[in-house]
C-alpha cells in the first residue's frame, strides 16, 4: 500500500448560486516532502472549521482504485488526483472490498515518517455539490459507499507521494467506517445497529461529536 499523491489546496472563494462561499475542496498533487503536522499538511487548510478541520480531520485519504467507479459514473469528466478533496490518494486499501468495510476506527498506520490513526468517514457537504456542479452529486457520492476517512495525526512526519503506507495496529474490538456512515444515514435502529452503536461509542479514537450523536440516538430510542 503507498501514497499515489499528495494533495494540498487553500482556502479559495468561489460563487455559487449568486453568491460567494470559501472552500478549501480544489486540492491540487504536490511534489516533493511535505510536513504533516497535528492540523494539516503545509501548503493546506481547511475554510469552515466547524465543519471540517481540527485534529480529527487532520488528513483526509481517498482510494485510487474508487477513481474507475467514478470515471464510468462520470463519463467524459476530467478527475485528476485530488478531485474528491482528498490529502492523499492511496493505492492497495480498495483491492478486494471497499477500504471502509475493512478499515475499523482506531486502526493506525505509518506515512513516511508519520504516524496517523482512523477516525471517521467523510460525510460529503454542499462544497462537492459546488466542485462538481452537479446538485445530486452529495447524494450519489453517500450513496456509493465510498466516502474514504479522516485520520488524526499522532506523530508529525514529512510525507510525499509513492511513500509506503504500513499498517502499525487494527483494532477489531473498533467498528468499520462503513458502520458509522451506516448508523448515521439509518432512520431506525434494529437490535444489532444498538450494539453496533454503544461499540462505536466505546471507540477511543471515534470523535466526541460522533459519541453524542449515537448517545442521542440511543436516548431517544429509550424513551
Amino acid at each position: 500500500m503507498k501514497i499515489v499523491s499528495v494533495n494540498c489546496g487553500m482556502p479559495r472563494e468561489v460563487a455559487w448560486h449568486g453568491v460567494n462561499v470559501t472552500t478549501s475542496i480544489y486540492k491540487e498533487p504536490v511534489d516533493g516532502p511535505v510536513a504533516l503536522r497535528t492540523l494539516n499538511l503545509d501548503g493546506d487548510r481547511q475554510s469552515d472549521l466547524t465543519v471540517h478541520g481540527g485534529k480529527d480531520k487532520a488528513v483526509y485519504f481517498y482510494p485510487i482504485e474508487y477513481y474507475s467507479y467514478w470515471n464510468s459514473e462520470l463519463p467524459g469528466r476530467s478527475l485528476p488526483y485530488g478531485s474528491f478533496g482528498e490529502n492523499f490518494t492511496v493505492e492497495g486499501l480498495a483491492r478486494e472490498s471497499l477500504a471502509e468495510d475493512s478499515l475499523h476506527v482506531g486502526d493506525r498506520f505509518l506515512v513516511g515518517t508519520a504516524e496517523i490513526v482512523v477516525t471517521q468517514p467523510r460525510l460529503p457537504c454542499y462544497k462537492l455539490v459546488i466542485k462538481f456542479e452537479m446538485e445530486d452529486i452529495a447524494k450519489r457520492f453517500l450513496d456509493s459507499r465510498r466516502t474514504g476517512f479522516y485520520g488524526s495525526v499522532t506523530r508529525e512526519g514529512v510525507v510525499r507521494a509513492g511513500d509506503d503506507l504500513t499498517p502499525v495496529s487494527h483494532d477489531a474490538e473498533s467498528v468499520p467506517i462503513s458502520a458509522i456512515t451506516r448508523l448515521y444515514a439509518a432512520r431506525k435502529y434494529g437490535p444489532e445497529d444498538v450494539q453496533l452503536a454503544r461499540r462505536a461509542i466505546a471507540a477511543k479514537a471515534l470523535p466526541a461529536s460522533w459519541k453524542m450523536y449515537f448517545e442521542e440516538k440511543l436516548s431517544r430510542l429509550r424513551a
